[in-house]
């Protein structure tokens, strides 16, 4: 409440957020700006095929993949995640397994996911326990805890990025799509709350969701053969949106 006090101006980070604020019991008279969160420096596009081919070929997570990924035979994902119940990792899960299941023509996927937290356990056993029930053919998980530098230049070899994040105010917004685009990748995100569209656009830099069924047919439609200019349409949309910088917009 000691925004209300504020006898200049106030600052969020979405317009969402703004609007709260305007309303009770925040009652903020004063003039409201948003400023949008934007990558760090660190996060960019790959320079070039060279350097994307020696990362994945450096890595554990990628290295026994790296020729299929860069041939595009294998399709590369990466998620990041506290493993905490703010984001249900079952939606992703239930994705693979459906994708796995396909009877249409689809390449193999390598899911990243990188991050730690209290859940990590209890879905690295379910991910076990799907693998050895055959319900993730095609479909390989691997979860990594990489240095920072390492993590931007995931991001930016990968061919989609995935986010989980369920605002629990539904007016912020996850820094880690912030990141994903200031390194080009394009993102598919739960999407059921009121400030997503104000990060991700539909069709531009990424897709939303809000069932596991509705990514699963995400992930079909983006790593089918015919729709590589579609993918490749979200990354241009990903870069131009990485592009903006706080240095230049704040």
């Amino acid at each position: 409440l000691l925004g209300s006090w504020a006898p200049t101006a106030s600052f969020t980070v979405t317009d969402a957020m703004q609007k709260q604020l305007r309303k009770k019991p925040y009652n903020i008279k004063s003039p409201i700006f948003t400023l949008h969160d934007r990558p760090a420096s660190i996060f960019q596009p790959i320079s070039s095929a060279q350097s994307r081919k020696a990362f994945l070929q450096r890595i554990p997570e990628t290295q026994q993949y790296a020729q299929d990924i860069l041939a595009g035979r294998t399709k590369l994902l990466v998620s990041s995640t506290s493993w905490t119940p703010d984001e249900d990792f079952n939606l992703l899960l239930e994705a693979l397994c459906t994708h796995a299941s396909s009877s249409e023509n689809l390449p193999p996927i390598l899911a990243i996911i990188t991050g730690k937290g209290p859940q990590k356990q209890m879905y690295l056993d379910r991910i076990a326990s799907l693998s050895e029930q055959s319900k993730l053919r095609n479909v390989t998980i691997s979860t990594a805890w990489l240095t920072t530098e390492d993590y931007a230049t995931l991001l930016a070899c990968a061919d989609l990025g995935v986010c989980l994040h369920m605002s629990s105010s539904g007016v912020d917004l996850p820094m880690k799509v912030v990141d994903m685009f200031g390194a080009g990748l394009p993102v598919v995100g739960y999407g059921n709350y009121e400030s997503w569209g104000e990060l991700v656009k539909d069709g531009i830099n990424g897709k939303s969701f809000v069932t596991s069924v509705e990514l699963a047919d995400i992930l079909d439609e983006l790593f089918s053969e015919e729709s590589g200019e579609q993918l490749a349409k979200l990354r241009q949309g990903a870069v131009k949106e990485g592009s903006r910088r706080g240095d230049e917009e704040w």
